[in-house]
């Protein structure tokens, strides 16, 4: 997929909407759409039992008030978790969602969705699958899917498996790899996902050269953003939703 045909906008929401409601809620996604964004990046997981759920890290004690690992959960007991009250009073209670409640929303409101397959440690392939598959049947009727991206090489190749019409997009952390184009290539990927720090406008035009858009994260200046769009980055995922303004 070229940049031409790209048919994401160039600002999404990081999380929901970044740092101002609980990350990965619905709260925070509402939040995003009141103040103009249309379009989201989520983090995708499964509980214990097979639930694919919201969630960033592989344990639950960050943003939740209960303890241990989503893979050792039952989808009944993180729905019990409070997903809200440790980013402030006001989101108190707010649960965890499952994605096709996400996915319901974004739908009904619409909202496109940069889905990260974030699999905990050891569930790769089966978190990869899973996803795409859930993601293949809830978005069989929309005319634009969502985005696949994963730092997981593995999580990838098994979502271009079970799925393989929908658009991937490999991401990379800080520095960017020497063999982050190969990676893309393996994985069939349409876009090049990276660390906004790490870019430049040679290797944005170095993925364009070779069909891949350019997605970054988690670029909150206006001003670097400005930058990285007149490089040709095509989607800027942010926090800074009140800062910079949803762009098509």
């Amino acid at each position: 997929m070229s940049s031409t045909v790209w048919p994401y906008p160039k600002t999404i929401a990081h999380r929901g909407a970044g740092k101002l409601a609980p990350e990965n809620t619905l709260a925070a996604i509402r939040h995003g759409v009141a103040l103009g964004y249309r379009a989201t990046e989520i983090d995708v997981k499964l509980s214990g039992d097979g639930v694919s759920l919201l969630m960033h890290d592989d344990g639950v004690n960050r943003t939740t008030n209960g303890r241990g690992f989503v893979a050792n959960k039952s989808w009944r007991e993180l729905a019990s978790l409070d997903a809200g009250a440790w980013h402030s009073a006001a989101f108190t209670g707010e649960p965890i969602p499952t994605y096709g409640n996400v996915v319901a929303y974004c739908r009904a409101n619409d909202v496109l969705l940069n889905t990260e397959i974030k699999p905990s440690t050891g569930r790769e392939r089966e978190t990869g699958a899973a996803v795409a598959l859930e993601t293949q049947l809830l978005f069989s009727d929309a005319a634009i899917k969502p985005l696949l991206s994963s730092f997981s090489t593995d999580a990838l190749i098994a979502a271009r498996d079970a799925a393989p019409d929908l658009p991937r997009a490999h991401l990379f952390k800080n520095p960017l790899p020497d063999d982050w184009l190969a990676r893309c290539k393996q994985v069939d990927a349409v876009a090049l996902d990276a660390n906004w720090l790490t870019l430049t406008e040679r290797i944005v035009q170095t993925a364009h050269d070779n069909g891949l858009a350019v997605a970054c994260y988690t670029c909150n200046d206006l001003a670097a953003a400005e930058k990285l769009w007149a490089w040709g980055v095509d989607s800027i995922i942010t926090d800074a939703v009140d800062v910079i303004a949803f762009r098509r």
